[in-house]
């Protein structure tokens, strides 16, 4: 078998999310499995590093799949962009070390939510960032991000009801940036739960709003209930921009 690892970029708009469902075959990993189908005749299981929940996008997304025999990298990459919809793009195709899982080999991950900000519309970019189209207190919402950044019990900012593992991850760093009434959130972590980052996204939003106080997010912690974080920000505004490998 020959294993082979690929950087997947996808427009998450009209999708399900990325994992593949039995009641719609409206998913990234349908299509690409569809895709593999059609170009080489073998049914391929395609593992993704994140299942990115309906309606979010990827620059980065890492996946892999294996086939019984071996194939020109660059030939294989041309044939599934041509089988592919034109909001699923594989950037890059190569073969890959029998032990590596796109999920498993993965030491970390960062995604961007991008919040318009400003009463300007970018109008070409609207699939891609949450239109709030208000002014935030972004110093707040720094101060607030601080408290997140570490190791902890994420169980109040995950939609997971019925989660059985860990609600134990490390965000190494949120960074916050401001460009042309814009406002960028940069998450980074070694993993993330279920809607974690919008529902983080949502509190700091509300912090930002001045709804609630930076200084309430310890508590909402140590609470570990659902209903004590923010709402969870729109899907379209956030996309996963990178996975990294040791």
């Amino acid at each position: 078998m020959t294993n082979y690892a690929m950087i997947v970029s996808y427009d998450g708009t009209r999708y399900e999310g990325w994992q593949k469902q039995t009641r719609t075959k409206e998913t990234i990993q349908g299509k690409i499995e569809d895709a593999l189908l059609q170009v080489t005749g073998e049914v391929c299981q395609v593992n993704g590093a994140g299942r990115t929940d309906a309606g979010v996008h990827a620059k980065g997304q890492c996946a892999n799949f294996r086939l019984p025999f071996q194939v020109p990298a660059d030939k294989l990459m041309d044939e599934l962009n041509r089988a592919l919809p034109d909001d699923i793009g594989i950037m890059s195709l190569k073969e890959a070390a029998e032990n590596f899982h796109a999920r498993f080999s993965s030491s970390g991950k960062r995604y961007r939510y991008r919040i318009r900000i400003g009463s300007l519309k970018n109008v070409f970019e609207r699939r891609y960032v949450w239109q709030l189209g208000k002014p935030l207190d972004v110093e707040a919402m720094r101060k607030a991000a601080r408290i997140l950044e570490g190791t902890h019990d994420f169980t109040s900012f995950t939609s997971n009801r019925h989660m059985k593992k860990s609600a134990v991850r490390t965000v190494e760093e949120i960074r916050l940036t401001e460009e042309e009434g814009e406002l960028r959130i940069d998450y980074t972590g070694d993993g993330f739960l279920q809607n974690m980052i919008r529902i983080m996204t949502g509190t700091l939003v509300e912090i930002g709003e001045g709804k609630r106080s930076a200084d309430d997010l310890a508590t909402v912690l140590e609470g570990k209930v659902r209903a004590e974080a923010g709402f969870t920000a729109p899907a379209a505004g956030l996309t996963l921009l990178r996975v990294f490998y040791d």
